[in-house]
């Protein structure tokens, strides 16, 4: 399967391998940061849904939500969500 995101006028593809090729990933995590404090922990939700959640989603001093999860295919997350002063949606 294969997927591509546009940024800037340049494209990011990506694409799985046989299962005879897979290799755990390693060395690397993905980063959401996302207005919507309500959109950050449903996101974050769901990929913690198989998966297993690294840092509890909370607030910081430089977010209104952050947190870490690997997800059910191995992927780490770093995700942070609205602004450190922002209210809670919801």
């Amino acid at each position: 399967m294969h997927g591509s995101v546009t940024l800037g006028g340049q494209v990011l593809m990506g694409g799985d391998v046989a299962p005879d090729r897979y290799e755990a990933p390693k060395g690397f995590s993905l980063s959401l940061h996302i207005k919507s404090t309500s959109d950050a922990e449903r996101i974050f939700h769901e990929l913690a849904k198989d998966g297993r959640v690294v840092v509890p989603l909370e607030k910081t001093f430089w977010a209104a939500r952050f947190g870490m999860v690997v997800d059910r295919f191995g992927i780490p997350w770093v995700i942070n969500g609205g602004e450190p002063d922002q209210p809670t949606e919801g």
